[in-house]
């Protein structure tokens, strides 16, 4: 893969999520009624940071679990064994506003498994998406509710976020796959 551009350094990151908090807090009337549910990996700080940041604002502490898809992902071949890391949904969703918050949103398939998964843990009021990049490309009709960037890429290109809690950095890039 080659690098073709830094899309956001940590300031960026950070601007984003205070947005899409803000946008959150206008977009809902009941905010003791949220819960954030971060889909693993990186979807995981994003809704913690998420949470902060409305804490910071409102001085409500919204709470936050941990979606782990991968029993319902459609792209497994019947060879490969899933590695379960197990999600950590310690309340029921029954008539909650669930916020479901991930790094990138592409084809929608992620997300897709991401609802089916969220299902086990009941029935929410709502269901939301929070996004830090939406990169286009979408195979099912599903879209974001709030998104820190829209980045139209091309299929050839690839869009890698980093955050400290996972990766050690800061950054979101995009990269253009090499032919080969």
């Amino acid at each position: 893969m080659k690098l073709k551009a830094q899309l956001f350094d940590e300031i960026a990151i950070s601007k984003s999520l205070v947005r899409i908090a803000h946008q959150i807090i206008e977009k809902n009337d009941n905010i003791e009624e949220l819960y954030l549910v971060g889909i693993k990996t990186r979807g995981v700080p994003i809704a913690k940071r998420l949470s902060s940041n409305i804490y910071n604002i409102e001085g409500i502490n919204v709470p936050c679990g941990i979606l782990d898809i991968t029993l319902h992902r459609d792209d497994l071949s019947a060879e490969e064994k899933p590695v379960l890391n197990s999600s950590e949904i310690d309340i029921d969703i029954t008539g909650k506003n669930v916020i479901l918050c991930d790094d990138v949103i592409y084809t929608g398939r992620t997300v897709r498994a991401a609802l089916d998964a969220l299902m086990q843990f009941g029935r929410p009021a709502k269901i939301q998406l929070a996004v830090l990049v939406d990169r286009g490309h979408r195979e099912l009709p599903i879209r974001p509710d709030y998104v820190g960037k829209n980045i139209p890429t091309a299929r050839s290109e690839i869009i890698k976020v980093q955050l400290s809690e996972s990766d050690g950095a800061e950054k979101v890039e995009i990269y253009e796959k090499e032919n080969g």
